[in-house]
């Protein structure tokens, strides 16, 4: 297949993540000298811009600019939840036919892979030539045919960040403290609240994802468990965790009626209130049995602060560029669309590569944590999922511990 002269457009979609610009950067560094490519357009709130026309002019902006983005979270170019319909795909072909857009790059999760997907079948109904590619991001880390998805990296680097200090100033009081973590259906985000595990005796020292059946009675036990031993107990929770019926447990402990999100789904995250219930059922368990008489507990929903917190992983930025400029090659190389994939080549030394999937590979399609990663009781992760993870977090700063073996003897 021949060059194809036209336009490029690249937008981003969904939950914004510290990374995504970094994809999009380097989808334009990938374009930038292509002459088949007569232009390199931003579409502002992702497909709300394509069918606004509402594009900003990317190879006009300076490198220094480019750069800058490219360390910056969330996106620059905005986004917007606006799952297409046949008269908006409609609208959007009749847009790129307008402007002659020929390549389109967008970045996004499961939505956006399944949006490009039936955009880009319509689009060869029409016989409307086009290079379509899903820039693969989402801190749920959630994608099919990836080892791990950009902006996955940056978020679990603040959960494990988060959970790192929660848990010393924890150590200093004792009693409870439970953290909400983000995911539905896919727990990693959750277990990466152990990758700032410094010692042994560091939370959080229970890990609930929704991969396993979660057991309220069973919860309490647990956390019995590990405050008598410790005299407290930090405890990592995905906001999806669901019974073994498979029903959400916010939904078991609300005593109200719960909110629908945009896909009905139950509304999961925004609400402290499974941090709340929960945190109540450990204070009702622990002060009812009599082994502490008031109980010290606090629960927190990180909600937001997980995606784009200012404090990228150097890893996950240089694999986002590298996406973004793999899609670029690969559209340019002649192949018409696809998904770009992050593949793990090898653990020691770390090594990754970045391979096109078809889109229907991905589109739609929920990756979960693997059985592997998980403890046989479920409520922790294995050394096989820290030996995964730690790589994408990048480097963390060194904690001390006082050598209590040095008291002073009293006299």
């Amino acid at each position: 297949m021949g060059k194809l002269e036209g336009n490029a457009i690249v937008f981003t979609q969904g939950g914004p993540t510290a990374v995504i610009n970094a994809s999009w950067v380097g989808v334009v560094e990938g374009l930038m000298d292509a002459e088949e490519v007569t232009g390199i357009w931003g579409s502002m709130h992702g497909i709300d811009g394509i069918l606004n026309e509402e594009f900003v002019d990317l190879r006009k902006q300076s490198v220094e600019t480019l750069n800058a983005i490219a360390h910056t979270p969330a996106t620059a170019l905005g986004s917007t939840r606006h799952k297409p319909n046949a008269e908006a795909n409609q609208k959007m072909l009749e847009v790129f036919k307008k402007y002659n857009i020929r390549y389109v790059f967008g970045a996004g999760g499961n939505d956006t892979s399944e949006s490009l997907d039936i955009i880009n079948d319509e689009a060869k109904a029409q016989e409307y030539e086009l290079r379509m590619f899903h820039v693969s991001k989402t801190v749920d880390c959630d994608l099919m045919e990836n080892d791990h998805t950009p902006g996955y990296g940056s978020a679990a680097r603040y959960v494990a960040s988060a959970f790192r200090g929660v848990d010393l100033d924890n150590k200093a009081f004792g009693g409870i403290y439970l953290g909400v973590c983000m995911g539905r259906h896919a727990g990693f985000l959750t277990a990466a609240s152990a990758l700032g595990k410094e010692f042994k005796d560091s939370g959080p020292h229970l890990v609930y994802v929704p991969e396993k059946a979660f057991d309220l009675e069973k919860f309490v036990v647990d956390v019995e468990k590990v405050y008598k031993e410790h005299g407290r107990c930090v405890i990592a929770v995905s906001e999806g965790i669901e019974d073994k019926n498979g029903t959400p447990i916010l939904q078991l402990l609300s005593t109200g009626e719960l909110e629908a999100d945009s896909h009905g789904n139950v509304q999961l995250s925004g609400t402290g209130a499974l941090a709340d219930a929960l945190v109540g059922k450990i204070r009702e368990h622990l002060e009812g049995k009599g082994i502490v008489k008031k109980l010290r507990a606090r629960g927190d929903t990180f909600g937001y602060l997980q995606r784009s917190w200012p404090d990228q992983s150097s890893v996950d930025r240089e694999e986002s560029l590298n996406v973004g400029r793999t899609a670029a090659k690969e559209a340019l190389s002649g192949n018409v669309d696809g998904s770009i994939a992050i593949q793990r080549v090898s653990d020691e030394p770390y090594e990754v590569k970045f391979v096109r999937v078809p889109l229907k590979a991905v589109a739609g399609k929920t990756r979960h944590l693997p059985e592997e990663f998980i403890n046989a009781e479920g409520n922790n992760v294995t050394d096989a999922f820290m030996k995964w993870g730690l790589p994408l977090i990048g480097e963390q700063v060194k904690i001390g511990e006082l050598d209590l073996t040095k008291m002073v003897e009293k006299k």
